[in-house]
C-alpha cells in the first residue's frame, strides 16, 4: 500500500500539481478567478456568471455561442501548457529523451484543466435545466459545441507542434545540433545547470508519466545524454512557443481591425478566455526571461508604462462622437462656472423652459394638470427593460395620459439607455410614423446583449493602441470599445438612436416630447454634467445662490454652454447615453475638449436615481409649478429594492477587520438613497404634502426566481422575463392605481400593449 502511495505520488500529473501550487501562484490564480466567476462566488451582480453560462453570439445561445466559449478555452488551455513547459520543462529533464515532449507535457499537465471543465460543465448544465429551463437536447448541444471548441484549438495546436518540435530522435539521426539551438536567446534568463539536475539526487523526482494513450510508463534515466543536446531540444520547444504566442496576439489585432462585422464579435466568456491566454503568456515570458528578478521587472514595467503613456502620441484618450477636438479647447475654471451660472444666462434659460412648461400645458387640455417627472435608476440592461415596462404599462393603462403629462425624464445608466429609446419612439410616434411606442418588441430591442462586443474590443482592441479611425458627424475618431458600444446599441435599436443632441431642441421646445437630462460625473471635480439641447445653466447650482451670490458653491455644469465653441449640440445621442453609463473599466471614461481636459463617467456615482436632477428642476421653477399645475408627481422607477439588510460587523479576523472600515466606500448607492430621500421631504416641505406624490416602481425578483438579475449590459431570457413579471407585484400594482387616481384617467390596456 504505501509503494502505491509513493508510485502515486511521485506520478508525472501529481509532481506537476505540486510545483504549481508551490512555484506558479500568478498562473493559478487565473484558474480561481475563473471559477469564483463561473460559480457566482465573485461578480454575481454584475451577472459574470452569465457570460460562460449563458454565453451569447449573433443574440442566441445555442451551440456555436458555446463553441466559440470552447474556442476561447482552448486558447487559454494551451497557453497555460506552453507557459507552464517554457517555466518547468528544465525540471524534468527526462522530458527530452521522449519523443513529441511537448505533448506528454500536455497531458500529464491535466489535473487543473480537467478539475476545471468538470466543474464548468456541471454548473452549466445545472443553470441551465434549473434557471432557463432548457431541453435536454439543447443543454447536451451545448456543451458538445464547449468541448468541439476547445478541441478544434488544440488540435490545431497539435499540427503546429507536429510539423515544428525537434526531440531526441531528430538530433541523434542527424548527429548534430544547429549551431543556432546551442545559444542562448532569453536575455536575464540564468543557465540551467543540466548537469546537476540530471543527477537522481538533485532532479524533480518523477517515476511515471502517461504517454499518448494515457498508459503509464516509467521514467528513463538521462545521465548518459549530453547536457547540451538536452538543451537544445528544450530550446527549440521553447522557441516554437513563443512564436505560437505572438502569433496569437497577431490574430487578436487582425479581429480587432474586423470588429464592424457581427460574426467577428464572439461571446464575452471566450474574449475573457483570450485575455486570460495573452495574461498568461505576457506573465509567463517575463518570468522565464527574468527568473528571480520577474517580480520587479513586473513592477518597473507597470511603472515605466505609466511614465510613457503620459505623453499624448504614447496615450489614448476616448473622445465624444460629435465634438470638435481639433479646435481651441474650451476653458473650464472656476471663474468660468462661476461666472455662467451667475449671468444673465439663467434668466434667459429659465424663461425659455418657462415657455416650455407653458406649451406643454396647453397640450395637456387642463387648466391645472399634474406635472409629471420620470426618475429611472441606473442597473444595466435590466434597468433598460424594467424603466419601458414601466412606462409603457403605466400609458396604456392612462391611455396616453402619463407621457402626455411628462415634461422631464433623468435619471443614469442603463434606465437612461430605455427612456431614451422610449421617448425616440415616442417622438416619431407623434410626427406621423407609423409605429406604436408601446409594441412590447422594442423592449426585446433594449434588452438585446451589449456586452460581447465591448469584451471582445478590450481584448482585440484596446490591450493595444486604438489605430483604426472612423468618421461621426463630420470628425474622425479611433475605434474602441466606446465605439462598438454604440455601435451594437445603435443595431439593438433599429438606428433610432443615431441622432445629434441639438436634432431635439425643436420637438422639446414645442412639448412634443419631454425633456430628457444625462448626467454624467465629471472625475476631475465630483460635478455633474447636465447634458441637454436645451439651455439648463439654472441648474448649476441651487437657487439660493442666485439670492445670495457665493452662498452655495456651483455643483452641476450646462454641457451646451461649456461646449458651444465646440460644436455641442453636434454631439452624438448614442455618446451622450454612454458618458451617462460609463461603467468603470467595461466603458472606457471619455475626456472632453477643454482646458485643463476633463474626464466624465457613469451618472450613478452622484446620482443613481435622477432625483438630484428632479429636486433642482422643482426648486428652480416652483412658483411656476404653484401658479399653473396640481402639483408634481414623481415616477420612482428603480431597479433594485431600497431596503437593504444589515451586515454584521462580528466574527471578522485581524485582516477583516483592518479593512472593514473602508466598507463605507462601497455604500455610495446607500448614502445617494438616504440623501433622496432627504431631498423627496424638501420638496413636500416645498410644494405642500397634498401638491407632492412620490410613485415608487421596484423591480423586486418573483418568488419563482431565485437569483436577482444582474446589473449589467447583459440579461438573460429567464432574466427579462422575471422583470416583466415585476410589473406584477402587489406594491407595483397599487402603485398603477394610485398613479390612474392622480391622473384620474380610467380604462384598460390595449391588447398587446402591455406585459
Amino acid at each position: 500500500m504505501k509503494d502505491r502511495l509513493r508510485r502515486i505520488f511521485y506520478a508525472f500529473p501529481v509532481q506537476l500539481l505540486v510545483l504549481h501550487l508551490r512555484s506558479n501562484h500568478l498562473l493559478l490564480s487565473l484558474w480561481a478567478v475563473f471559477f469564483l466567476l463561473i460559480s457566482g462566488a465573485l461578480a454575481r451582480k454584475l451577472g459574470f456568471q452569465y457570460l460562460f453560462l449563458d454565453a451569447e453570439y449573433l443574440g442566441r445561445v445555442n451551440f456555436w455561442s458555446f463553441y466559440f466559449v470552447g474556442v476561447g478555452f482552448g486558447s487559454f488551455f494551451m497557453s497555460w501548457n506552453l507557459t507552464s513547459y517554457l517555466l518547468s520543462a528544465h525540471y524534468f529533464p527526462f522530458l527530452a529523451s521522449l519523443s513529441r515532449p511537448f505533448t506528454k507535457f500536455a497531458i500529464n499537465n491535466f489535473v487543473l484543466p480537467l478539475g476545471f471543465v468538470l466543474a464548468y460543465l456541471s454548473i452549466t448544465v445545472y443553470f441551465q435545466a434549473y434557471y432557463e429551463g432548457l431541453s435536454f437536447r439543447e443543454i447536451f448541444l451545448n456543451g458538445l459545441g464547449f468541448l468541439l471548441g476547445t478541441a478544434t484549438l488544440v488540435l490545431l495546436y497539435a499540427l503546429y507542434f507536429q510539423f515544428t518540435n525537434r526531440d531526441i530522435s531528430y538530433y541523434e539521426r542527424w548527429r548534430s545540433r544547429p549551431p543556432h539551438l546551442s545559444r542562448s536567446y532569453t536575455p536575464g534568463r540564468r543557465q540551467v545547470d543540466l548537469e546537476y539536475i540530471k543527477l537522481d539526487t538533485n532532479r524533480w523526482k518523477v517515476l511515471t508519466y502517461l504517454n499518448e494513450s494515457l498508459q503509464p510508463r516509467l521514467v528513463r534515466s538521462v545521465a548518459h545524454y549530453d547536457s547540451g543536446l538536452l538543451r537544445s531540444i528544450f530550446k527549440q520547444n521553447h522557441l516554437n512557443a513563443l512564436v505560437l504566442q505572438l502569433l496569437s496576439m497577431v490574430v487578436l489585432l487582425i479581429l480587432g481591425y474586423l470588429v464592424d462585422y457581427r460574426p467577428f464579435r464572439i461571446p464575452a466568456g471566450a474574449s475573457l478566455f483570450i485575455l486570460a491566454s495573452i495574461l498568461t503568456a505576457l506573465v509567463g515570458a517575463v518570468i522565464y526571461w527574468f527568473g528571480e528578478w520577474s517580480i520587479t521587472v513586473i513592477i518597473t514595467m507597470l511603472l515605466g508604462l505609466n511614465l510613457l503613456t503620459r505623453h499624448e502620441q504614447f496615450n489614448y484618450s476616448n473622445h465624444a462622437y460629435g465634438l470638435n477636438y481639433d479646435t481651441l479647447r474650451a476653458e473650464y475654471s472656476l471663474g468660468r462656472l462661476r461666472e455662467t451660472a451667475g449671468s444673465s444666462h439663467i434668466e434667459d434659460d429659465k424663461a425659455a423652459t418657462e415657455v416650455i412648461l407653458s406649451r406643454w400645458k396647453a397640450k395637456t387640455g387642463q387648466e391645472k394638470p399634474w406635472l409629471v417627472l420620470q426618475c429611472s435608476s441606473g442597473g444595466g440592461l435590466k434597468s433598460a427593460t424594467w424603466s419601458m415596462q414601466v412606462v409603457q404599462t403605466a400609458d396604456s393603462l392612462l391611455q396616453g395620459e402619463l407621457m402626455r403629462h411628462t415634461v422631464l425624464m433623468t435619471g443614469a445608466s442603463g434606465g437612461m439607455l430605455g427612456m431614451a429609446y422610449l421617448r425616440e419612439l415616442y417622438r416619431r410616434q407623434q410626427q406621423g410614423e407609423a409605429l406604436d411606442w408601446r409594441n412590447p418588441a422594442y423592449i426585446d430591442d433594449i434588452a438585446k446583449d451589449l456586452v460581447n462586443s465591448i469584451a471582445f474590443t478590450i481584448v482585440s482592441n484596446d490591450l493595444f493602441i486604438p489605430w483604426s479611425p472612423f468618421e461621426a458627424n463630420g470628425y474622425t475618431y479611433y475605434k474602441d470599445r466606446g465605439y462598438i458600444f454604440e455601435k451594437q446599441l445603435n443595431e439593438n435599436t433599429r438606428g433610432l438612436l443615431d441622432q445629434r443632441i441639438g436634432d431635439y431642441q425643436r420637438a422639446e421646445a414645442l412639448a412634443e416630447v419631454p425633456m430628457l437630462f444625462l448626467t454624467p460625473s465629471i472625475v476631475n471635480d465630483a460635478r455633474r454634467m447636465i447634458i441637454s439641447p436645451q439651455g439648463v445653466s439654472y441648474m448649476m447650482m441651487a437657487p439660493v445662490g442666485q439670492r445670495y451670490p457665493g452662498a452655495v458653491e456651483v455643483d452641476a455644469v450646462d454641457f451646451r454652454r461649456i461646449f458651444a465653441g465646440q460644436d455641442a449640440d453636434n454631439l452624438r445621442m448614442l455618446s451622450a447615453l454612454r458618458m451617462n453609463a460609463t461603467y468603470p473599466y467595461v466603458l472606457p471614461n471619455v475626456h472632453l475638449p477643454s482646458e485643463p481636459e476633463i474626464e466624465v463617467m457613469d451618472a450613478g456615482f452622484l446620482d443613481n436615481y435622477g432625483i438630484v436632477s428632479a429636486t433642482r428642476f422643482i426648486q428652480v421653477f416652483r412658483e411656476w409649478i404653484l401658479e399653473h399645475t396640481k402639483g408634481v408627481i414623481l415616477l420612482q422607477i428603480s431597479s433594485s429594492d431600497k431596503v437593504e439588510e444589515i451586515t454584521p460587523s462580528g466574527g471578522q479576523g485581524i485582516l477583516e477587520s483592518i479593512f472593514n472600515p473602508l466598507g463605507i466606500a462601497g455604500k455610495v448607492l446607500v448614502r445617494q438613497e438616504f440623501e433622496h430621500d432627504n431631498s423627496l421631504g424638501l420638496l413636500y416641505d416645498l410644494l405642500g404634502e397634498e401638491r407632492f406624490h412620490v410613485i415608487p416602481f421596484f423591480y423586486r425578483p418573483t418568488s419563482s426566481n431565485k437569483l436577482e438579475a444582474s446589473i449589467s449590459f447583459h440579461i438573460t431570457a429567464r432574466e427579462k422575463a422575471d422583470v416583466l413579471r415585476a410589473i406584477q407585484h402587489p406594491d407595483n400594482k397599487s402603485s398603477l392605481r394610485q398613479l390612474e387616481a392622480l391622473l384620474g384617467i380610467g380604462g384598460q390596456p390595449k391588447p398587446g400593449s402591455s406585459h
